[in-house]
């Protein structure tokens, strides 16, 4: 278990939490109204993602190199891999909407990306109670994880359900829908990050 703050398992999850926040509060706060905002706010989540990717290389590494973990050493991995896999998904979104040049959110993706930022936030707490081997308390934050999605899970059967009955443009349709699901798939991602979180406190209970 984390014993140390300056444990290095602990600094890396802490700076890939950190990355993931910063990354997510830029998505959600997104200020384009243009194409060219668009292409700026894409390619600043580009930066975020390899910024992501770059950290949990390190931790791959650090894990080949150590003999002794604090937590075994698949789950330090499944907690680097599954907030890079949201952090991935957030990226693949603002493609989409780069690629469709969708220059404004409609109310369920909103309704989605606030949903994904309160998961977000409940990761970064979860992380930092690990740091301070502080297990018991992880499990509210993962159950508050989990509503999240459930509200996402909500969210697509009503927006795909609307899209289908009031709109008549095909080709908007199938645009709307990929976000959608898209972002369906963060949650499920944050999901993953919760179940992991889980996983932990039961094998060190």
């Amino acid at each position: 278990m984390f014993k140390k703050k300056t444990d290095k398992f602990s600094i890396h999850l802490a700076n890939i939490s950190d990355n993931l926040t910063k990354s997510m509060s830029y998505f959600k706060d997104g200020k384009y109204s243009n194409v060219d905002d668009l292409k700026i706010f894409t390619e600043k989540m580009k930066k975020f993602e390899k910024q992501g990717d770059s950290l949990v290389h390190q931790v791959i590494l650090d894990l080949n190199n150590v003999f002794i973990t604090p937590i075994e050493r698949e789950d330090i991995l499944a907690l680097a891999m599954n907030m890079d896999d949201v952090l991935d998904g957030l990226e693949h979104t603002a493609a989409l909407l780069d690629m469709y040049s969708i220059t404004k959110l409609d109310e369920y993706m909103i309704q989605f990306v606030t949903a994904i930022h309160k998961g977000v936030l409940e990761i970064e707490k979860a992380i930092e109670l690990l740091s301070k081997n502080n297990l018991p308390q992880i499990r509210e934050n993962a159950i508050k994880i989990k509503d999240y999605e459930s509200q996402c899970d909500a969210i697509l059967r009503v927006s795909i359900k609307q899209l289908f009955q009031n709109e008549k443009d095909t080709i908007r349709i199938i645009q709307y829908k990929d976000i959608y699901e898209e972002l369906e798939e963060v949650a499920d991602c944050c999901q993953s990050v919760a179940n992991t979180f889980e996983a932990i406190i039961m094998k060190n209970a």
